[in-house]
């Protein structure tokens, strides 16, 4: 399995950027789906996730009502809106996938990373 991240790149705060995840396999539609975030210096936090089945996604308090994630199972594809941007959203972010379908907010509970992406907001 393979994940490819893709999307990020230089924004201003208040503006709007949206990530993808591609990911190679069949049995894309029964994995549990993440991003997550590095800064630089600090470890790396969960930011959302959404479940096998699509529903009860889940944000980091930080995000809600700013970012939404979402996935199209058909496409193999996991998307994270981001809107409303801050400086404090600066981070490579990584997608996750867990085999189990679940969402966890720990990083050692995923079983694939894709090589992340570079999110820049300046002020």
């Amino acid at each position: 399995v393979q994940l490819q991240a893709s999307g990020g790149g230089l924004v201003q705060a208040g503006g709007s950027l949206r990530l993808a995840c591609a990911v190679s396999g069949r049995t894309f539609s029964n994995y549990g789906m993440a991003w997550f975030r590095q800064a630089p210096g600090k470890e790396r936090e969960f930011v959302a996730g959404i479940k096998w089945g699509g529903y009860s996604p889940y944000y980091v308090d930080s995000v809600k009502g700013r970012f939404t994630i979402s996935r199209y199972n058909v496409k193999n594809t996991v998307l994270l809106q981001m809107n409303c941007l801050k400086p404090e959203d600066t981070a490579v972010y990584f997608c996750a996938a867990d085999r189990d379908g679940l969402v966890r907010q720990v990083v050692y509970e995923y079983d694939y990373w894709g090589q992340g992406t570079l999110v820049t907001v300046s002020s």
